[in-house]
């Protein structure tokens, strides 16, 4: 019996250290890189640059961002040189540094680990990378989508910056291993079935990873595109709208020429919509001067596949200054 009683702890503790083994060493398991060979062409480069820029917003994250202007314009140029600082203070296991993207960073990394980064979250040297780099939404592009964001990012000019390396708190250090994924190796719809085509726009274009509340460091995807995920910002503390089709608390009452035209109105950098007051200190992370030069076929169809989805009554009080 006494025996039994120092066993059953150390079967415990053996049983432990090897399951943090197994989820140090033999995760992520996602496979090698694959051998690619980007080739880079004008059309490539030019789809590339407009998926990278206007739809999944790279610079978004992956730039320094000027948050004294309204939306926090990018900048200077180039773009995704590294980016601004994702802490716990944003609700995030741990702290979080968007890596430079041009070649001064990427220039001895294959196409193939690029790639592998971007659809499936894991680094060159084979290391996890946290989602708050959304590769869960763009694991859902199409191949020759990120094979265009891959030529875009080679003919970038090498911008020297060194970005500190992330680093997740305990447990997410050890659970971040088991969150990359195979590629899913899915098709981009035909523009002509708008709905759909409008769900894989704005899929890659991140919608549900803003307009999703989180909670201890994960997306409720039960409440997805409802609004209410917290940024905290100089000014107080903002949530993200409801974009559910719901005619009282979301964009049920908008049509597409309004939906269209919100975003446009962005491409003046100095535009402020007529109901925010930044002498209030209210400012937003939504990356509106990116999102502005997004194709108008592009933004119909996220407006018509917004529409598809159920409306959910849910108010959402978009700024609460600080006291």
């Amino acid at each position: 019996m006494k025996r039994l009683l120092w066993i059953v702890p150390l079967v415990l503790i053996v049983a432990v250290l090897l399951f943090v083994a197994y989820l140090k060493l033999a995760l992520p398991d996602v496979g090698p890189a694959p051998d690619l060979n980007v080739e880079i062409t004008p059309e490539r480069v030019e789809r590339g640059r407009y998926l990278a820029n206007h739809v999944m917003a790279c610079a978004d994250c992956h730039s320094m961002r000027d948050f004294s202007k309204y939306s926090g314009p990018v900048k200077g140029q180039p773009f995704v040189g590294g980016g601004e600082e994702f802490t716990e203070e944003f609700g995030l296991p741990g702290n979080f540094y968007p890596d430079n993207l041009t070649p001064f960073h990427l220039g001895d990394w294959t196409d193939g680990e690029i790639f592998r980064a971007i659809t499936s979250g894991v680094s060159k040297d084979g290391k996890a990378l946290f989602p708050a780099m959304p590769y869960p939404l763009y694991n859902q592009a199409d191949k020759e989508d990120i094979y265009a964001v891959i030529a875009y990012l080679r003919t970038l000019p090498a911008t020297e910056n060194t970005v500190k390396a992330s680093e997740a708190k305990f447990p997410v250090s050890l659970l971040i291993n088991t969150m990359p994924m195979e590629y899913s190796h899915p098709r981009k719809p035909d523009i002509q079935n708008v709905t759909e085509y409008g769900r894989y726009m704005a899929t890659i274009a991140g919608c549900v990873d803003c307009h999703t509340p989180m909670e201890k460091g994960e997306l409720l995807l039960e409440e997805a595109f409802t609004g209410g995920r917290e940024f905290p910002m100089p000014g107080g503390l903002v949530k993200t709208s409801n974009i559910t089709p719901d005619n009282e608390t979301g964009i049920g009452m908008w049509t597409e020429e309004m939906f269209v035209t919100r975003f446009k109105a962005f491409g003046d950098s100095s535009y402020v919509p007529h109901d925010v007051d930044i002498s209030k200190d209210f400012n937003t992370l939504m990356p509106w001067m990116l999102y502005a030069d997004m194709k108008e076929t592009d933004l119909k169809a996220i407006y018509a596949f917004l529409r598809t989805l159920e409306p959910v009554k849910k108010q959402v009080v978009k700024f609460s200054p600080k006291e």
